[in-house]
């Protein structure tokens, strides 16, 4: 796969880099890391042997038949429906009915890999309970359609979108009711699509859904209050942050309990959950990737710390 002096400038200098087997996913201005934009030309020789390219999407920004199927409402939906957004992912991409289209055009594109979230309320309507036959089958047909092509699948359990019945019920993320729920979900995916995924991530930027979500409510399910956000539906940004970080971490830990337990030595490879970093710096970006990650990492930790402290 090459790409071209003038494609990069198209682009706005923005690479967007998946690098294995820890799926550490990079995003590097050209500009400030010395990329020297005048080569007329790069191919895979420039990359270390085992350097993987890869895609990247959410279930709500790109499945579409958000009502299709079985499917019932997440958080996602419910936000995207309000006066304060400006669209929706009822029809998104459409890859739900058009999922051998985009295998194939990542096909022609060269990747390697694929990384997508599943639905949960998709798979299990309402969040708990009995799992729906025609998601599991959409996601069976992704999976197989992928490998088929000889691209390998890596899948994110949670991005965002929480099945409303259960922000409904016990308030979601907010509610250590999550971590059973949470963990029964994971279970499933593993034990159907385990022996075709070996990596797993079980939440997505956790740090974003906590301080986003629960702090200045950028994402769903939008929960803030005054002075941090705005067009807030409730909720305080002085504590609701650092509980659902605290939850997050122990819904991580019970899966990655059960994912040792039962899945494990059945080939599933590498299970994490990610945290956003976007260092815009210096010539020497592995370094500071690295030091702004441990930062990232120990402040979302403190975070956690300080709500057991105050609450247990």
């Amino acid at each position: 796969m090459l790409v071209k002096n003038e494609m990069l400038s198209a682009i706005s200098t923005t690479l967007i880099l998946v690098f294995m087997p820890s799926l550490l996913i990079l995003l590097v201005n050209c500009n400030e890391v010395g990329l020297n934009l005048n080569t007329p030309i790069y191919s895979r020789h420039d990359f270390p042997p085992h350097f993987v390219f890869g895609a990247g999407t959410s279930a709500y920004q790109v499945e579409g038949a958000a009502a299709e199927d079985g499917r019932t409402p997440s958080i996602w939906d419910t936000i995207a429906h309000t006066e304060i957004s400006t669209g929706t992912g009822d029809k998104a991409c459409d890859q739900y009915h058009k999922y051998k289209e985009d295998v194939q055009l990542m096909t022609e594109t060269g990747l390697d890999a694929y990384r997508f979230s599943i639905s949960w309320s998709r798979l299990i309507p309402n969040g708990r309970g009995p799992v729906n036959p025609q998601g599991l089958q959409y996601y069976n047909n992704l999976i197989n359609e992928l490998i088929s092509h000889g691209i390998e699948p890596h899948v994110t359990l949670f991005h965002y979108d929480l099945p409303q019945a259960l922000e409904d019920e016990y308030g979601g993320w907010l509610s250590r009711k999550i971590l059973k729920d949470f963990t029964a979900y994971a279970d499933v995916c593993f034990r159907e699509f385990g022996d075709r995924v070996a990596h797993w991530t079980t939440i997505n930027e956790a740090n974003i859904f906590a301080l986003g979500g629960y702090g200045n409510g950028t994402v769903p399910p939008k929960r803030c209050s005054a002075p941090f956000g705005v067009d807030c539906i409730g909720g305080n940004s002085t504590i609701e942050p650092y509980v659902v970080a605290h939850n997050i971490l122990l819904a991580h830990a019970s899966v990655a309990r059960l994912y040792k337990r039962k899945y494990q030595l059945k080939g599933m490879e590498c299970l994490m959950v990610s945290f956003r970093s976007m260092p815009r710096v210096c010539k020497d970006y592995w370094s500071i990737s690295r030091q702004t990650m441990e930062i990232l990492l120990f402040t979302f930790m403190r975070m956690a710390r300080k709500h057991h402290a105050t609450f247990h």
